[in-house]
């Protein structure tokens, strides 16, 4: 019992230390290209107008961050992401398991839904700011549907692929509908379900700004859009960088909610050390 705690013990070490290390290696990496980006700016090697030194873009996220820009517009950005991720992912599980009980309405269906997903989502834009206007409902909607069919395939796949031979033998028991449904379908498909919700989130932020980036009077995207209107480059990207702490944010929701939903996994890297 000891020996295992202590190998155990031992591999976790082993991991701390590696990610340690790993950490220490990006930061190495950041502070030497940030410093090169500085260095070129400073002796002109780097043209201002289209790329700013890091001093001028550090200034220009201070100015937003102190006029309060900052806060207003990613809270903007934030509700939308989020408001559009739970519609599109809750529509895309839900439509997954509908038409996925029904194999014949899927096969009937699936050009139709390969169509519509087919289409870009920018070209879906101008659409939607004529039907919702560019308030904050349109990049709601823009980012629920970008959610709503990675999801929606996500789940069908799911649904398709549950054993047909237990389906059969619980019809056999005498089992209703709902049952096979609740029973069956449900808890096999919906590991399918959460990949495409994990897969999605993202994607969310995505339909946000390109809703932002079209027709907006508030959010990060329509900061990044203000700011090229007005050649300030340095402003730009401020507002990316913004957008790229956000996105990384969410990754780490990502990351924490795989985590917990993994656990029984087996770290294969762990076991191929351990062999």
């Amino acid at each position: 019992m000891n020996a295992t705690l202590s190998a155990v013990e031992s591999r976790r070490n082993v991991r701390a230390r590696h990610n340690v290390r790993i950490l220490l290696a990006r930061s190495v990496l950041f502070v030497v290209v940030v410093g090169l980006w500085q260095i070129g700016s400073a002796l002109n090697l780097i043209d201002a107008t289209v790329v700013p030194s890091p001093l001028a873009i550090g200034a220009s996220l201070l100015k937003i961050i102190v006029n309060g820009q900052l806060v207003f517009h990613a809270w903007i950005t934030i509700q939308e992401t989020i408001a559009g991720f739970l519609i599109g992912a809750i529509g895309g599980i839900v439509l997954g398991f509908a038409i996925g009980r029904y194999p014949a309405l899927a096969e009937v269906l699936d050009p139709f839904i390969l169509a519509i997903y087919s289409v870009p989502k920018v070209a879906l834009a101008p659409l939607f700011v004529v039907w919702f206007g560019i308030g904050i409902f349109m990049k709601i909607v823009l980012a629920a549907v970008t959610v709503l069919f990675i999801v929606f395939f996500n789940t069908l796949a799911g649904v398709r692929n549950v054993d047909r031979d237990l389906v059969d033998a619980v019809w056999l028991m005498g089992a209703k509908p709902r049952d096979v449904l609740f029973k069956v379908l449900v808890p096999s498909a919906m590991s399918w379900a959460l990949t495409g919700v994990r897969i999605s989130i993202p994607y969310a932020l995505i339909g946000a700004i390109i809703g932002e980036l079209i027709a907006s009077n508030r959010g990060i995207g329509y900061l990044i859009s203000s700011a090229a209107a007005a050649y300030d480059t340095a402003g730009v990207f401020a507002a990316l960088i913004v957008l790229t702490v956000l996105a990384m944010l969410l990754n780490a929701v990502v990351d924490e909610i795989d985590r917990r939903l993994s656990k029984w996994k087996v770290d294969a890297s762990v076991s191929i050390r351990g062999t």
